[in-house]
């Protein structure tokens, strides 16, 4: 039996493991029939339920990167750098398609992957060709128009009207499917559907649901009149723990300034933008910050948001107000899991009540 294969049955079991109705309905069958085999069993759900974290990790690993544990298994080692290389193509795909893009819109890059990841991973991957096919599953193409002015062969300028092509992204992910078992002579299954929206879920969220032990309301921007979009939703006034400016310091009892405001939020909370910008430091501090990140907002406008569990977005990327740029947590000079967001105009703190968007307007 394949390495493929035995993988494909591991992810199957842990899918049938996972949901708790099939687990108790298959173990209360397991005692009727099988109570002498009741220790083996518990053995293959132990080792089943490693499974389980360990493809979790194998996620992480392949869209946020870092280090493989040397205590990997070849084959394990070899499934994460497949995939790494594969993202690498696909992002190449992306942004050619991204390039083609009108009207603000744009592929949704996690997406792509996460589906990706759901069909390929511990399985032979498309090449070149097929890494575009199957990004191209993603995108109508629309020929368009346009009056553009060129030079003529006498040297005047002319209007002339010329055709390009324009990619649309395609919202229904049933069409997705559809195109992709067409393109890429496959059978996308309800359990690789289901897979795909779980992994989104953990690189966006942090969890397979999407819908984690989050602040109240965190789900949803909350954004005012003048487009200023609080990080962390609608109700932020009822947990400021610390406010800016001088406080006695929850580590060495001094009096000293604090530079942001403190919002205690539990870990894997989604942390959006405040405004418009790029992304000009996403990385992790250990002696302050943690994880953060930092957006330029232009005018000499910036914002920090610190102590981060996971970072989303890289440096040199765009975002919107209330984009989802990182997970919320307590890494850095931290005493639990909170916000520490920072509002800087011409690289001077301020303070960020008098940005932040407030229930009354």
């Amino acid at each position: 039996m394949s390495a493929a294969t035995v993988a494909a049955i591991a992810k199957a079991a842990v899918a049938v493991l996972s949901n708790e109705k099939t687990r108790k309905a298959l173990g209360w069958v397991i005692v009727a029939i099988l109570s002498p085999l009741i220790v083996l069993v518990v053995l293959i759900c132990a080792v089943l339920s490693g499974s389980s974290q360990h493809n979790v990790s194998a996620v992480e690993l392949c869209f946020q990167g870092g280090t493989i544990s040397s205590s990997a298994t070849p084959e394990y080692r070899g499934y994460i750098e497949d995939m790494r290389g594969s993202f690498a193509q696909l992002d190449r795909a992306i942004e050619e398609i991204n390039a083609q893009c009108e009207d603000g819109n744009s592929l949704d890059d996690t997406c792509v992957k996460a589906v990706f990841y759901a069909l390929y991973f511990a399985a032979e991957h498309p090449d070149d060709s097929g890494i575009r096919a199957f990004t191209d599953c993603f995108v109508d193409y629309e020929e368009r128009t346009r009056t553009v002015t060129t030079t003529d062969e006498e040297g005047n300028e002319v209007e002339v009207e010329e055709t390009y092509t324009v990619a649309i992204p395609v919202t229904d992910m049933n069409e997705v499917y559809a195109r992709i078992e067409a393109a890429m002579g496959i059978t996308v299954t309800p359990e690789n559907q289901s897979n795909a929206d779980s992994i989104y879920n953990i690189v966006l969220y942090g969890t397979a649901t999407g819908t984690g032990d989050w602040f109240p309301g965190a789900d949803v921007p909350f954004i005012s009149v003048d487009g200023f979009c609080s990080p962390v939703g609608a109700n932020w006034e009822s947990i400021v723990t610390s406010e800016f400016g001088y406080r006695r310091d929850p580590f060495t009892g001094e009096t000293r300034g604090h530079s942001g405001m403190d919002l205690a939020v539990p870990t894997g909370t989604p942390i959006r933008a405040a405004l418009p910008g790029t992304v000009t430091v996403s990385q992790y501090n250990a002696g302050g910050y943690g994880y953060y990140v930092m957006i330029d907002h232009g005018n000499g406008l910036s914002t920090l948001y610190g102590h981060n569990s996971r970072l989303l977005v890289q440096v040199g990327q765009t975002v919107e107000a209330g984009d989802i740029i990182a997970l919320s947590g307590s890494t850095g000079r931290s005493t639990g899991p909170h916000l520490h967001f920072e509002v800087r105009v011409d690289g001077e703190q301020t303070d960020p009540r008098a940005y932040l968007p407030t229930a009354g307007g």
